[in-house]
């Protein structure tokens, strides 16, 4: 682009964020000048200003009780933004509380079990919460009876894949603020064509099985934590006392992510008059399905007053290019600020794409972290081959929460395979390949250097590990173990730091053994965080990634074992394999662990490349000046599903009819116009359009967004050199 025209983009640019910024600061003075303390709804694009805006009619509001103000944010991620915005701006000009809507009302339950237990007449315990990975594995063997009979079996549907969407109902419905006594006649309702006559029926009472089992406990997932806040909490006039009591206000970011359990709760604090501020945007709603419900929110904004902000910048670009994806004649009139990237196939394609990115860093066009690929959908494939790609360039990526299974992790197989050799009767669950490669991983060097990675600090090699697995392990059910280096006849081979480190890991397994059999054993998280300590731990030199899985490992078997200690209270378990067995099967199995808190740091962008699904971009909020889109031709665009199952019954615009496919069809279409708005208002300079001929299983692509890419102007792609480690 020539300097002048970026010159004057500059000036353009910047006469609208005057105007822009006028704006907004009449509708703060007009609320000022009103002094009415009423509720203020604040509407507007993406990328229009609304978090600033808000946390500005907070500092309006400096004269207000002595109270905190309770503020929430859409999820844990926006809510350490919005808070570091709020430090900033509000700093202690007045008192608040951030948090998001089902943090709150998780906090609540417990604050106020006593009242729960008195309402219900529960049993006096303290309640302990059960993350997505115990609750799928208890329901599970409490249902088994059940899901091996007809009525609960779906063509199609796996025993995991069942309970899973079993639990996702009573979530829904408890987000909708229905008690789970309603979930069965409304998806009998709703989708009576697509299982067997008696299965909702029997889901429901299979639910009601649930939630009767996890009160008796005292256990409470997410989803029977958010039924008793609704049905139980809220109605209550002696909790509304003590909420309304406790606070001076509310202030909510993005509401159009919340649910309409959240709803009720902000509308409590708007009838007794309390004052209140809410941002909104009409090209939000990510969460549409997995629990938001827009049109239920969207009810509190007829006692506010209106505050719309004026679009950004490429608002009115964004509508241009919805209009053309939704007919199909059309001829795109792209600018220069959108090119193409394509190839015949998609593995073609994805090299290309991340040759193409480290050309312009390798140039110093762009920086890394001002870099976003975005996708429908991100395969193992495409997420290995770009972070590969780059990563031999010397650039790094990021990729926003894989949600891969922590078995994934070689860190957390080393461990597992660990614990098989310290606990008895775990013969089972371990191999030779899994000790070999267990030798490897842990046998790192004690140097720091935070430029290699973890394999070119270890002092077992591949070779050396499967020798000494297979002449010094002794593969046992009772006990397996293993033998000096010494039992191998040719140990001189093995060099002496490889038989250096195998011996330090054989002695310190054998001390762990010998604590196990004294009076006061160790539990198996200590055991763990012994081993990161002793074998992984770097200092602060751990990349993030594996930091991340090892954080997760610690979260994942301190809450099990919690849960386990809860559970030996009312009954042994009637299986032969010990706790410790019992949670390596469990993520043997492939589960897939929650993240760890907090997901991210206080930086609002991460580093490196950002690679992320669509879905992911957008629910962080991020913006970068390049945007790749990924598989630009698919029809994923437009019939990806991010949704749960059977979450259109229990939004609150349902017609109470069976859902048809002109239904899912109008939603498919609203969500990619919704999409294309969003993304684009948040991309700041050039998008890139990355098309392959042919998908991942050879078809063509035929997808909505075709006639963009046959108009955009294909990039030229050149190869950065590669970055010798």
């Amino acid at each position: 682009m020539p300097r002048s025209s970026q010159k004057l983009r500059g000036l353009l640019y910047g006469a609208e964020r005057i105007e822009r910024d006028k704006a907004r600061l009449s509708c703060l003075l007009l609320a000022a000048d009103r002094n009415t303390m009423t509720s203020v709804w604040i509407s507007g694009t993406t990328r229009s200003g609304k978090t600033a805006t808000l946390a500005k009619w907070l500092m309006s509001q400096a004269s207000a009780p002595e109270k905190p103000w309770l503020v929430f944010a859409a999820n844990g991620d926006n809510r350490m933004v919005l808070a570091q915005t709020l430090a900033t701006l509000v700093q202690d000009r007045c008192a608040y509380v951030t948090t998001t809507p089902p943090g709150f009302i998780q906090n609540e339950v417990i604050l106020f079990w006593p009242l729960v237990v008195e309402l219900l007449d529960l049993k006096a315990q303290f309640p302990l919460k059960l993350r997505p990975e115990n609750e799928q594995l208890l329901a599970g063997k409490l249902w088994q009876p059940r899901l091996e009979n007809l009525p609960m079996m779906v063509e199609g549907w796996g025993q995991a894949q069942t309970v899973r969407r079993i639990l996702d109902m009573l979530q829904l419905a408890a987000n909708a603020g229905l008690g789970w006594e309603t979930i069965a006649p409304r998806l009998q309702q709703g989708f009576a064509s697509l299982v067997p006559k008696d299965f909702w029926a029997t889901a429901g009472k299979a639910l009601g099985e649930w939630r009767s089992w996890c009160l008796e406990r005292g256990l409470l997932t997410y989803g029977i934590a958010t039924e008793l806040y609704g049905q139980v909490l809220l109605p209550n006039p002696r909790y509304q006392e003590q909420l309304l009591s406790r606070f001076a206000g509310t202030v909510a970011d993005d509401v159009d992510e919340y649910s309409a359990i959240a709803a009720r709760l902000l509308g409590t604090f708007q009838a007794a008059g309390h004052p209140q501020s809410f941002s909104y945007s009409p090209d939000g709603q990510v969460r549409l399905g997995v629990g938001a419900d827009p049109t239920a929110v969207l009810t509190l904004a007829t006692a506010c007053e209106q505050v719309s902000l004026p679009p950004p910048v490429r608002a009115a670009f964004a509508n241009q290019v919805v209009e053309w994806v939704r007919d199909p004649l059309a001829v795109p009139q792209l600018p220069d600020s959108v090119s193409l990237v394509s190839a015949t196939t998609r593995g073609q394609m994805l090299r290309r794409v991340a040759d193409h990115i480290a050309d312009q860093v390798y140039r110093r066009r762009i920086e890394p972290s001002d870099i976003a690929v975005i996708g429908p959908g991100l395969d193992a494939i495409a997420r290995y081959s770009i972070i590969d790609i780059l990563s031999h360039r010397g650039i790094a990526v990021s990729s926003l929460k894989d949600q891969r299974p922590l078995v994934s992790s070689a860190f957390v197989r080393a461990l597992l395979s660990l614990l098989t050799l310290v606990y008895p009767n775990l013969g089972r669950l371990t191999s030779r390949d899994a000790i070999a490669e267990m030798l490897v991983v842990l046998s790192q060097t004690p140097e720091t250097d935070a430029s290699l990675p973890w394999f070119d600090l270890v002092r077992i090699d591949p070779v050396r590990a499967e020798l000494l697995a297979d002449h010094c392990f002794v593969p046992d059910l009772n006990q397996p173990h293993l033998l000096p280096a010494t039992r191998f006849s040719r140990w001189d081979r093995l060099g002496h730091q490889a038989a250096d480190a195998y011996e330090k890991i054989r002695t310190w397994i054998e001390t762990q053994k010998s604590q196990q059999q004294q009076r006061y054993p160790a539990s198996p998280v200590m055991v763990l965080d012994r081993g990161i300590q002793d074998f992984l731990w770097r200092g602060n030199y751990l990349p993030t990634d594996q930091l991340a899985a090892l954080r997760e490992l610690m979260e994942t078997a301190q809450y099990f074992w919690e849960v386990e200690q809860r559970l030996r209270l009312y009954a042994p378990s009637p299986e032969a394999l010990s706790d410790v067995g019992r949670f390596i099967r469990l993520l043997l199995q492939g589960t897939v662990s929650a993240n760890p808190y907090p997901t991210r740091t206080l930086e609002q962008r991460p580093e490196g490349v950002t690679l992320a699904t669509v879905f992911q971009y957008r629910a962080q909020r991020l913006s970068h000046r390049w945007q790749f889109w990924l598989d630009a031709g698919s029809p994923r665009w437009l019939t990806g599903r991010d949704e749960l199952f059977g979450a259109d019954v229990f939004l609150s615009d349902w017609p109470q009819r069976p859902v048809t496919a002109a239904d899912i069809e109008t939603r498919h279409e609203a969500r990619l116009d919704r999409i294309l708005k969003d993304l684009i208002c948040r991309t700041e300079e050039r998008l890139i359009l990355c098309h392959s001929d042919l998908a991942l299983n050879g078809q063509e692509q035929l997808g909505p967004l075709l006639g963009l890419v046959n108009t955009a102007a294909d990039e030229a792609v050149a190869v950065a050199p590669e970055v010798k480690a």
